[in-house]
């Protein structure tokens, strides 16, 4: 037994002898690289920009490895556009190989979120993350109200009284007149300014301000205009500085005359003139002033030599070189009208035929259909609704019509097919609707431009839809109420409504411009009650020139 012991604890030392010769040691496993294999925000794809996200999103990664989680914090951010960080929180599941990004708070309503991977994330076995994600999302609109809900009558008042604002508080110290933007400093606005007496006129109409408020700033105005305002052939320039009243360029060649701006100008001024018709000297004065002005502007002179239609521009140092020619369809009906009325300098209907008119060409006449719309006059679409506003601020387009169309309809039409545009919302822009929509010429980032339907770069100005109540008040006010009530908080400020915005681009315009703001208290005005159409078409002079180039309607 004792010779079998020893055998046998020879053999079990030969045999672990023999297995750890036979035995290699162990390597590490190498790191494994780890890629992404899908990315979903709310269980949708999120493989591009994403809108209307929710304020407390959930992101879903799913990886091709287990990730080690002391990577994570340092690796996966999430931004504001502005760059501040959002707190998230993670949580891995499967195995490791997914991961859940969730938000610790509701994030900012109608803000742009980036999405980041940043180097450093690595596997359960230290391998680099290949690949790269930076991906953007749009959170959703925050619907509640931010103000007080209020009848629509005190509703249009409250927009009135605000805009007027811009005009009132905001009109240049010195000569009262109307500056360009709220950044412009001493920079004024001719046609703006024009505006201006229009929303002055609406001011003492609402009770914003007393009529002999109103009264002394129209005769600052109108001294200013008269005494020191620099004139060319009577006719004032785009832009002027308000203390000196010395033209400022508006453009390299633009130093001189602006005709189309005069007539905004004149327009405002002679709607003024019918509402000052107080029997005492200074209602007295300021008429015969107004009417002094006017009658100076030599709008045969902006023929070029006679020519059968009329020119934009003259300048004392470039004279004609900038050969723009007036012609229709546009905002510029009021300066034909207008030249037609003068009993100074007056143009016969030949010039309105041939030049504004294009005797009924291809470019001015239309008759197709948009939505089933047909548009009377002008390019595709209608073009930006300025087109509709800016003259008829005083010219009223009801019962209107001429050898060329009947401008209520065209007016009216315009106005529907950009809103159908933006209801039909062909290029996705995220935000438009029945109650966001509205394309006109206003700022957009880092830039100005002429939205249209056919000029779509997902900005809705407010004046677009508010301006057009008198044609599509259902629409309009439905517009007006959303602007107010849900983007109030972002909209709404000291002078009104901003002057533009994007929420595709989370994008709110701090700036107001006179030709913007002046049509929405004077379109909400002519809606209301017609008054501003009322004055300016009961001037003498301007029913025989909307006569005399063939102009029908009853107030004619």
């Amino acid at each position: 037994m004792k010779k079998l012991s020893l055998y046998g604890i020879c053999f079990s030392m030969l045999a672990v002898t023999a297995c750890k010769k036979k035995s290699t040691p162990s390597v590490p496993e190498p790191p494994k690289q780890v890629t992404l294999r899908s990315i979903k925000l709310n269980n949708i794809d999120f493989t591009g920009t994403l809108y209307g996200v929710n304020l407390q999103p959930v992101i879903r990664l799913q990886f091709s490895q287990p990730l080690r989680q002391s990577t994570i914090a340092q690796s996966v951010k999430l931004f504001t556009s502005g760059g501040a960080e959002a707190a998230i929180t993670t949580t891995l599941q499967s195995n490791d190989s997914v991961l859940l990004v969730q938000t610790n708070s509701p994030l900012l309503s109608i803000a742009t979120y980036q999405f980041i991977i940043l180097e450093g994330l690595k596997s359960a076995t230290g391998g680099n993350f290949i690949g790269s994600v930076d991906n953007a999302f749009i959170t959703q609109i925050d619907s509640s109200r931010k103000f007080p809900a209020i009848s629509d009558d005190e509703l249009l008042t409250k927009v009135q009284q605000q805009t007027f604002k811009y005009f009132w508080d905001f009109g240049h110290p010195v000569c009262g007149l109307a500056r360009e933007r709220n950044t412009s400093g001493d920079l004024v606005t001719s046609g703006g300014s024009g505006f201006g007496a229009m929303a002055i006129v609406t001011g003492i109409n609402r009770n914003f301000i007393t009529r002999a408020q109103g009264l002394q700033r129209m005769q600052i105005m109108v001294g200013f205009l008269k005494n020191t305002a620099q004139k060319f052939h009577g006719a004032f320039p785009h832009w002027l500085n308000g203390i000196t009243g010395k033209a400022i360029a508006f453009s390299a060649k633009d130093d001189g005359a602006d005709i189309v701006e005069t007539s905004l100008l004149m327009m405002g001024l002679l709607t003024a003139r019918q509402y000052f018709n107080g029997v005492g000297v200074a209602e007295t004065n300021l008429r015969n002033d107004i009417t002094a002005l006017y009658n100076a502007v030599e709008w045969s002179w902006f023929r070029k030599n006679n020519e059968l239609q009329l020119y934009w521009h003259w300048s004392p140092n470039f004279a004609w070189d900038m050969n723009l020619q007036i012609r229709g369809w546009n905002e510029c009906l009021i300066t034909y009208v207008l030249a037609a009325s003068s009993a100074t300098h007056g143009i016969p209907k030949t010039v309105y035929d041939n030049g504004w008119a294009r005797n009924g060409a291809a470019g001015f006449v239309n008759g197709n259909q948009y939505y089933n719309i047909t548009l009377p006059l002008g390019s595709a679409y209608g073009g930006p609704l300025f087109f509709s506003h800016y003259s008829f601020l005083g010219i009223n387009p009801n019962g209107l019509s001429d050898a060329y169309a009947n401008y209520e309809v065209q007016t009216r039409n315009h106005s529907r097919i950009n809103y159908q545009y933006c209801v039909s919302n062909p290029l996705g822009n995220f935000g438009y609707s029945d109650s966001v929509w509205g394309l006109t010429a206003s700022d957009i980032p880092n830039g100005y431009t002429a939205s249209s339907p056919t000029n779509d770069v997902s900005v809705i100005a407010p004046t677009a839809a508010i301006s057009s109540l008198p044609y599509t008040p259902v629409e309009s006010m439905k517009a007006l109420k959303f602007f107010y009530y849900v983007l109030g908080d972002k909209l709404f400020k000291e002078y009104g409504f901003v002057d533009a915005f994007s929420l595709k681009q989370t994008w709110f315009a701090n700036s107001f411009l006179a030709i913007d703001q002046g049509p929405i208290i004077v379109m909400i005005e002519n809606h209301r009650s017609g008054l501003l159409w009322n004055l300016f078409t009961s001037c003498p002079e301007v029913k025989d020139g909307m006569r005399l180039l063939g102009f029908s309607a009853p107030y004619l």
